[in-house]
């Protein structure tokens, strides 16, 4: 067994509350992945942003959310953790409050800002869990908590705020979620053990391997946000209400949640390989479905299965990344390549179609994950001097 597998916590193990408080930092810092087809759609209706405008605010947003997020768990001191918590929380705070009040490319950079300060959350949650005893299951816990959470705000979003009302109330709590957050941040651990190798403050690259097993992180959640981003505009190439669309979305969150429940629960159990083989067939034939312009009924059970895979499978590329390697350098950047891959998808997608034509969101997702999968095999069945430098 591996020193990255070794079941030992690297430093010290930190107490309940503070993983309590790391896990509720990063589950505030990415709650707005989950919720972009509904904040974005509300930004949409109410004319703030154009459908152009979209693709690319999202994009924005998720990649300087995942640059942050990487070049955090990378560069940012492992001390005064509490200081930097409260500091991004209170900036990811102000730019929800400032959102509503702007329009157009104002938007765009109102978003880059909170993605940031998001990224530095997230950022906090994945060095504690490339440290931790059980990656797979603390991550699978992670994807738990963010994605109920994000189910909870659906919800709310949906059913309880008006229309009218729906762009000032949907950043409203967003922006109430980050002074909470700025209050728990007083909760977080002083400081994170250096990992090994690592060295202080300098970026150390992780092994061929590591950077194989990280483009495969990237093309999965690729794949994953260039058909989530649009689940709007799908439905109503369909037929589909408004409605029918954001229903989708807390259904697709709340089996999110259960997704991720049953991968916590088979941590250990199962191994990562034949789980992303069985997840990428089951999420071809969800493409494929979306495709065919489903009716009501069979969106909504597209929308349930391909939420359950999404965080089904996410878990167990943080294995995958352990066995490419074991230093555990690639592991705590899983988060911030996923949010890269995530902005990257959308803007790509957003060149390619129109309100009439949403196919080429669901091509180009699938090619990302049969080169997911491509990846995945060559890790798991080519000898690692094959991909060692």
């Amino acid at each position: 067994m591996n020193k990255g597998q070794s079941g030992a916590w690297i430093g010290p193990r930190p107490t309940v509350g503070q993983i309590a408080a790391m896990v509720f930092v990063g589950t505030i810092g990415i709650l707005i992945p989950g919720l972009q087809p509904i904040v974005l759609g509300a930004l949409l209706a109410q004319r703030h942003i154009t459908l152009s405008q979209l693709g690319a605010t999202a994009s924005v947003e998720l990649l300087s959310m995942g640059l942050a997020a990487a070049l955090g768990a990378a560069l940012l001191p492992r001390r005064r953790l509490r200081a930097i918590g409260v500091a991004a929380s209170l900036v990811l705070a102000l730019g929800n409050y400032l959102t509503p009040l702007a329009s157009g490319a104002a938007i765009t950079g109102l978003r880059a800002l909170t993605g940031a300060a998001g990224g530095i959350l997230i950022g906090v949650t994945a060095c504690m869990i490339a440290r931790s005893a059980a990656p797979e299951r603390w991550a699978g816990i992670y994807l738990s908590v963010q994605t109920l959470a994000q189910f909870i705000l659906a919800a709310v979003m949906t059913a309880w705020i008006e229309p009218s009302r729906a762009v000032h109330g949907d950043f409203g709590m967003l922006a109430i979620a980050g002074l909470v957050c700025a209050v728990v941040s007083l909760a977080l651990p002083a400081a994170f053990q250096v990992l090994p190798a690592s060295g202080t403050g300098t970026i150390v690259m992780p092994p061929l391997r590591g950077l194989a097993a990280l483009a495969c992180v990237f093309l999965v959640l690729m794949f994953i946000v260039s058909i989530w981003v649009y689940y709007d505009p799908i439905a109503r190439e369909a037929g589909l209400s408004s409605h029918i669309s954001d229903t989708a979305v807390y259904v697709s969150l709340a089996f999110q949640v259960l997704g991720g429940t049953f991968a916590t629960l088979c941590a250990g159990r199962l191994r990562w390989f034949p789980v992303f083989v069985v997840s990428a067939a089951v999420d071809l034939v969800m493409i494929g479905l979306l495709g065919t312009h489903p009716s009501a009924l069979l969106f909504l059970f597209d929308a349930a299965v391909f939420g359950f895979i999404w965080l089904f499978i996410l878990p167990f590329l943080v294995p995958m990344t352990i066995d490419a390697d074991p230093t555990r350098r690639s592991a705590v950047l899983i988060s911030g390549v996923g949010l890269l891959g995530s902005s990257l998808g959308p803007s790509m997608v957003g060149l390619i179609i129109s309100p009439e034509n949403t196919q080429g969101a669901l091509w180009l997702g699938a090619a990302c994950l049969l080169c997911s999968l491509a990846i995945a095999t060559a890790l798991r069945y080519l000898r690692p001097r094959a991909l060692q430098t």
